[in-house]
């Protein structure tokens, strides 16, 4: 299902309330067993116990099942989340005492619900591990896309999806193993496999379908309640991004989305300023600090300035704390990559935590970039990956971003392996674009920050 434009299985969504629920149940009842006085008026202090609780375990990835599949991960993750909770809440209660439910309590809950989120979710997944519960998937096609979005759907856990095989044209390949799972029949049996296996969905991960689509198979499927949908359509539900691999341009007009309403252009800018103009207030004295350390470091200038390509390909000068040396480059541009050696010392610092950035603010304020959208590149690299990357002009339809899907999901982009990626993010993202969309990016840009993970 799609939860603020971004597809959210219904397994992650399970987890998550179940364990809601599990917390402010545990808190809750040990208020009740110490005879917490006015315990009613106190259901907004739990309510805050149970988000601290669940912030830690959101952005400790307990929710990524992917990740957290064995149940050593679940237990050192689980720990891991809820002593930074026992901090967070120490220091809550330290500035505030009058956010205490009472002495001891959060203590006393800690155990039972370590023990209930430990038992729950490993019931859950030996539940939901049933083949019972899980959607039982054909492939129609048997070439690199049909293999990309069955490796995809082998390798993740969130969506509970069980691949029964792929169909293929040649009856002499049946029984041939394809990245696991087999060829299992040829278009003339598709409705015997429905019949057998319980089919749900039918992927289409054909390259070239003029003259191989098995179209009566598939209408008569279709007909007899099975989706059948694009390989295309299921990678994008499944993994966040679009695969460009073989991708047409049908399917970029006919496809839902890449549509954005006035109101929401307004709210979106609306938003930008809002953002901007509190954060550059928040970190000027954090802003005054880095620009004396790269002025004592390296010298000036402070600031880089560097011409980036914006919205419908317009061009703006971008403003970064410089974190490089002055002659870092004097010829041919080239991408920045870890551990360059054109980093100053105060640079490696800046890039890490981000402090680097923050001069983009006024760019945002200009309204040259908005606070979410895809990163901007420089001209002369626009120009190489439009010809080396289809639809890669296609992510300049909206205005670039201080942050954004990409940054938040993918590492630091140094190739052009990594930009074909970060399209992948940055045409989902433009798709589905949305205020709502927006705001969960700029809280998953929290973690970034914090955890040092995703791209500059």
């Amino acid at each position: 299902m799609q939860l603020f434009n971004r597809y959210v299985s219904t397994r992650s969504l399970t987890v998550f309330a179940g364990e809601l629920l599990l917390i402010f149940g545990s808190v809750a009842l040990a208020a009740v067993l110490q005879d917490t006085p006015d315990l009613a008026a106190n259901v907004w202090k739990i309510a805050l116990v149970t988000l601290v609780c669940q912030l830690c375990l959101y952005y400790n990835d307990f929710y990524d099942l992917t990740l957290v599949h064995s149940n050593r991960e679940l237990v050192v993750r689980l720990l891991q989340a809820v002593g930074a909770a026992s901090i967070v809440l120490a220091a809550l209660y330290f500035v505030a005492p009058d956010l205490m439910i009472g002495n001891g309590i959060f203590v006393s809950s800690l155990f039972v619900f370590l023990v209930a989120i430990l038992a729950w979710r490993i019931a859950f997944n030996l539940l939901s591990g049933s083949l019972n519960l899980q959607e039982r998937i054909l492939f129609v096609g048997t070439g690199d896309i049909a293999r990309k979005v069955a490796r995809q759907i082998l390798d993740q856990r969130d969506f509970a999806y069980r691949i029964v095989g792929f169909i293929d044209d040649d009856a002499s390949r049946v029984g041939e193993r394809i990245v696991n799972p087999a060829i299992v029949g040829t278009p003339a049996d598709i409705e015997r496999l429905i019949a057998r296996h319980h089919i749900d969905r039918i992927v289409v991960g054909l390259s070239d379908r003029r003259g191989k689509l098995p179209v009566q198979e598939l209408l008569r499927a279709k007909m007899a309640g099975v989706r059948v949908e694009d390989a295309t359509t299921t990678y994008e539900r499944v993994t966040g991004k679009i695969l460009i691999d073989d991708l047409r341009p049908s399917w970029l007009i006919f496809s839902e989305g890449f549509r954005v309403s006035r109101i929401t252009r307004l709210m979106k800018r609306t938003i930008d300023l809002t953002l901007s103009l509190a954060l550059a207030i928040l970190t000027m004295p954090l802003m005054a600090l880095t620009a004396i350390a790269i002025w004592l470091d390296d010298g000036s200038p402070v600031l880089y300035r560097q011409e980036r390509v914006g919205e419908n390909g317009r061009t703006f000068v971008l403003s970064k704390f410089r974190s490089m040396r002055k002659d870092a480059e004097t010829g041919t541009p080239v991408w920045a990559k870890d551990g360059d050696s054109r980093i100053t010392r105060i640079g490696h610092l800046i890039r890490n935590t981000r402090l680097d950035e923050l001069p983009q603010l006024w760019n945002v304020i200009r309204g040259d970039m908005s606070f979410v959208g895809p990163r901007p590149e420089r001209p002369y690299f626009v120009e190489e990956l439009t010809k080396a990357i289809p639809f890669y002009q296609q992510r300049h339809a909206v205005k670039p971003g201080l942050t954004g899907w990409a940054q938040v999901k993918y590492r630091y982009g140094s190739s052009l392996e990594d930009a074909m990626e970060k399209l992948r993010y940055d045409l989902y993202y433009i798709k589905h674009l949305s205020v709502f969309f927006d705001l969960t990016i700029v809280f998953d840009t929290v973690k970034v920050v914090l955890f040092r993970k995703g791209a500059a």
